[in-house]
């Protein structure tokens, strides 16, 4: 299993085309109301669009193994159970010797002797399922304190969304299939996956995640900082390539005068005049939105003709993938990072910091 958070732990487990994929989630307080129709609506937004996203449609029904009782955690560790359905193993087995630029394969086969190549194995952005899942509870206890979670597609491929957004535009995202936010983004967004997926192609995309209510001082120093903790968890998301935070790497070519945001006081209480840190200063809230963003690169299953080597013969090869694969994952992957923010930020509620 692979482990996530120090008081509230999450552990995954499975594989794309195993019987299922799961979650165990320890640390949720007896007592805590769970939503359960909520955590459907979650797992609803993880599913891929019709045209943008691929052709294989899982019913992602969370099975509840134990842990909940009556609405509300137990006490003792949760195990969510979410089964696989449409699987078809046969177009994966020619990797096994030639495998897939850009896929796990590679390193996978040398390292792992008895790595199953079906779908990706343990590599696979299906495991998401059960992050966005586990999230999910996580999610509902961060709102009990007044901390809202939400993201949405800042760009994909050429198109890019270049206007101020907020929670409120985050939320309305999720009425659109490519998670932009307003119609006419959501057309150019969707026309660009789709001129990819015509030429046998993919895009990547950058999602942009929003957090408010986290009170001033929320966070850990140095390597259980607020950012640094995120970051480690976000990256975890296959296919993820980059995080920044605030600004991120603009804020070099500001001079601190600029950079800087200026304190001010409004009905009582501390505010930033801008947010050009992020929300996050010595690894703790400064109270205002916490704002990061997640670079996905293009889809590596791509029905163009690509170059590999086969590994039985030690030459060069070639190989066209087949099956059933999202051109674009951004929009998929958009809930997946709300799952790991709401996890990491759980985890930092429930550890005092």
């Amino acid at each position: 299993m692979y482990t996530l958070g120090k008081k509230l732990r999450f552990s995954l487990f499975g594989k794309s085309h195993g019987p299922c994929v799961g979650c165990v989630l320890e640390g949720v307080p007896q007592g805590t109301p769970i939503d359960m129709e909520s955590l459907a609506h979650d797992m609803a937004l993880r599913k891929p669009s019709k045209g943008i996203g691929t052709d294989r449609v899982e019913a992602d029904k969370v099975d509840v193994i134990c842990g909940i009782e009556d609405g509300k955690a137990d006490g003792n560790a949760i195990i969510l159970e979410i089964a696989n359905g449409n699987v078809d193993d046969s177009k994966y087995l020619p990797f096994e010797e030639t495998p897939r630029p850009g896929h796990a394969d590679l390193p996978a086969l040398l390292a792992l002797p008895k790595f199953d190549i079906r779908g990706g194995g343990q590599f696979s952005g299906r495991l998401t399922a059960a992050i966005v899942a586990a999230g999910g509870i996580a999610r509902q206890m961060l709102a009990a304190k007044g901390i809202v979670i939400g993201s949405f597609c800042r760009s994909i491929g050429n198109v890019e969304d270049c206007d101020e957004r907020g929670i409120e535009d985050a939320k309305r995202s999720e009425g659109f299939p490519t998670r932009a936010c307003t119609p006419e983004l959501d057309a150019m967004m969707s026309d660009c996956i789709m001129a990819a997926r015509k030429d046998m192609d993919s895009v990547g995309g950058v999602v942009e995640c929003i957090v408010t209510g986290l009170p001033i001082g929320f966070g850990g120093i140095w390597f259980d900082s607020l950012d640094a903790e995120l970051a480690h968890a976000v990256f975890g998301i296959p296919a993820c390539k980059g995080v920044e935070f605030g600004k991120g790497f603009d804020i070099t070519r500001m001079r601190g005068s600029e950079s800087n945001d200026a304190y001010r006081m409004k009905d009582g209480r501390i505010v930033t005049k801008t947010n050009n840190m992020g929300g996050v200063v010595g690894g703790m809230s400064d109270g205002a939105d916490l704002v990061f963003r997640a670079a996905f690169k293009p889809t590596p299953s791509i029905g163009a003709k690509q170059e590999t080597v086969d590994l039985k013969t030690c030459e060069d090869a070639e190989l066209e993938i087949k099956g059933r694969h999202d051109p674009c994952i951004a929009p998929r992957a958009a809930s997946v990072v709300e799952a790991v923010t709401a996890l990491v930020l759980a985890d930092q509620m429930e550890r005092g910091l």
